[in-house]
This record gives C-alpha cells, structure tokens and sequence, in this order.
C-alpha cells in the first residue's frame, strides 16, 4: 500500500511541470510550439525565479508565455524574441546569462578559483615537503629537549 502511494506521489511531483502550460496557450503550428518551448525553457520565471516559465503556474509564467508565442506568432527568430524580453525584464529573466563585459567575472570566477585553489594546493605541498627539520638545524637546547624525551620511552 505504502509503494502505491509513493508512486502516485512521485508521478503528481514528476508531472507538475507539463501542467504549466495550457492549450489554450499552445500554437497550432507543431514546428512554432516546439520553438516556444524550447525558448520558454531558458527564461527564468521572475516570480518563482529557480523555475522556467514553461514550469511555472505563477500568473506572470502565463503572461510571458503568452507573450512569447505572440511575438513568435508574428514571425520574430528566436533571437529577436529573447533580445525583446531582456529589454523589457533585463538580463535576469535568462536562467543562462549571456557571456558580455558585465557577466564576464560570473564567467570566469569558477575557472580562476580553480586555478587558485591549485596554486595554493601546489604551494601548500612544495612548503611541506620543504619543511622537515634537516639535521643538526636545531639549536643546544631544543636537542638536549628531543634528547630527554626520546629517552624517558
């Protein structure tokens, strides 16, 4: 009993986001509807923000929706449609930022901490290898120390 309710659970959870989009708001051209999802699937909801608007059931999901399908109804490439809805909401709106002047350190912060953390793994290894006590560099007194302790065991 406990594995059927699990399976119904999980298949309500699994299914949620093909319910955001309604027919009502699908196009009657297969080829523009697979186009408007496909677009739909990179814009981020603004409402629910970890979520695209093609998995969202916020308002503003179906407004944008909406508005996307119109814009590719009217003939706008795929691009021109992005570009339309970056200006209007900003950069944000993409769940992939575009690679520019302003989003070039979101870019390139995973490859220059990796190069760091390799520098300093690198260093942390050279200095300990270079750190054992060589011979004869401890001093009278730190030898008659190690000396005694050495012999009390």
């Amino acid at each position: 009993m406990r594995r059927i309710l699990l399976g119904f659970v999980l298949a309500l959870g699994l299914g949620g986001g093909a319910l955001a989009v309604t027919p009502g708001e699908m196009l009657g051209d297969p080829v523009l509807e697979a186009r408007a999802r496909a677009l739909s699937a990179e814009l981020r909801c603004m409402v629910c923000q970890n979520q695209s608007i093609d998995d969202s059931d916020a308002p503003l999901a179906h407004d944008l929706r909406v508005l996307l399908r119109e814009r590719i109804a009217a003939g706008d490439s795929d691009e021109a449609v992005i570009d339309f809805l970056v200006a209007r909401y900003g950069e944000f709106i993409l769940l992939t930022p575009r690679f520019s002047a302003r989003t070039a350190l979101l870019w390139a912060a995973p490859f220059v901490l990796l190069v760091a953390g390799g520098v300093a793994a690198f260093g942390l290894m050279r200095r300990r290898r270079a750190s054992p006590v060589a011979p004869g560099s401890l001093n009278q007194e730190e030898a008659a120390a190690l000396d005694r302790i050495l012999s009390e065991k």
